[in-house]
């Protein structure tokens, strides 16, 4: 029993003290607001972040929105109700899967790099070397790479919208049929800007900021060694993806529920 409360006791500390490190990443982080002199950095990231997702992100858009033209369609057909395929498409794309699968695909991509750049940064003594010289890595190294995250996410999540959106039209419309009229009037009529659209995007917001800052801390908290590496690369994408369902569960609670 004593032997079960200790091992408890240290699992508990161990987790305080990985919150504490990580807290403390983020406040020096925060505080290293990029500068003038930073620009140059911080759009070096936000080219490997954002841009290099967008092949990702356009292919993953365009089938998902396939895909759920095609279903709402099979589905609403039944009952007579096609012209509501652009409506249903729209609202569940900027209300849920826009900024989920957008934070999921970002974490994958975008976060596993920036974790695994950090890392072997650390292993090879760069960090090191940059604390030596009077340098911060926290300003240096870290601090470009979560702001680019916290920025790149909500374009991506736009971009994947849109898509997803044409890509519905593209079905629904010329392939199957449904009047164009119906399909897009449905679409601009049913959509509120801001309890549709604003707050998909609020979700965004929160998915960037929660990623990035696990993706920067898991980089910079790694082992120095190809396994640490490895590890901290994959605790990225599993936290980050737990945490993206997590939170969209409360934030669409808060959002949408009852304690709206």
């Amino acid at each position: 029993m004593l032997r079960l409360l200790r091992l408890l006791g240290q699992e508990a500390l161990t987790r305080l003290g990985t919150l504490g490190r990580s807290a403390y990443v983020l406040f020096w982080t925060l505080y290293s607001l990029p500068r003038r002199g930073d620009l140059e950095l911080l759009g070096k990231q936000l080219y490997q972040v954002g841009v290099l997702s967008l092949a990702i992100i356009v292919l993953s858009a365009f089938s998902i929105g396939a895909v759920l033209a095609l279903q709402g369609y099979t589905q609403l057909a039944k009952i007579g109700a096609e012209q509501s395929v652009g409506l249903g498409v729209a609202l569940v794309l900027l209300r849920e899967l826009g900024p989920v699968v957008t934070g999921l695909l970002f974490a994958g991509r975008a976060g596993s790099a920036m974790t695994a750049e950090i890392g072997l940064m650390k292993t090879t003594d760069q960090l090191a070397g940059m604390e030596m010289m009077g340098v911060d890595p926290l300003h240096r190294v870290v601090a470009p790479r979560l702001w680019a995250g916290i920025v790149c996410l909500p374009v991506l999540t736009l971009i994947f919208n849109a898509v997803a959106i044409w890509a519905a039209g593209l079905v629904g419309v010329d392939w199957l049929g449904i009047d164009p009229g119906g399909f897009w009037s449905g679409m601009t009529d049913g959509v509120e800007m801001w309890e549709d659209v604003g707050k998909g995007m609020v979700k965004s917001g929160v998915f960037a900021f929660l990623i990035s800052w696990i993706a920067v801390f898991e980089g910079y908290d790694a082992l120095p060694t190809a396994e640490g590496i490895g590890n901290a690369t994959t605790r990225t994408v599993v936290y980050s993806s737990v945490v993206v369902l997590a939170v969209d569960f409360v934030l669409t609670l808060v959002m949408y529920g009852e304690f709206k």
